[in-house]
């Protein structure tokens, strides 16, 4: 999906997450992605969306999941 700013945005599933810090710590970990521009993170429904300049790397977004602590589901 494109925003009107010409970037993207990519929603994920990451297992895990179940309170405020939880998304905190999976958005801190995400934003230091070359290109991403913001992250939201819900506990409640485990989506993560990530709004970027351009397509990311799946493997980055693992990465930075896994380094949060959680589990990267896939693309939601």
């Amino acid at each position: 999906m494109t925003s009107p700013t010409n970037g993207i945005t990519t929603v994920y599933k990451v297992t895990g997450m179940t309170c405020s810090h939880c998304e905190g710590s999976v958005a801190q970990e995400l934003s230091v992605i070359a290109g991403v521009t913001s992250v939201q993170a819900v506990a409640a429904t485990g989506l993560v969306t990530v709004a970027s300049a351009g397509p990311l790397d799946d493997e980055a977004v693992r990465a930075a999941v896994d380094e949060a602590g959680y589990e990267l589901a896939g693309r939601a």
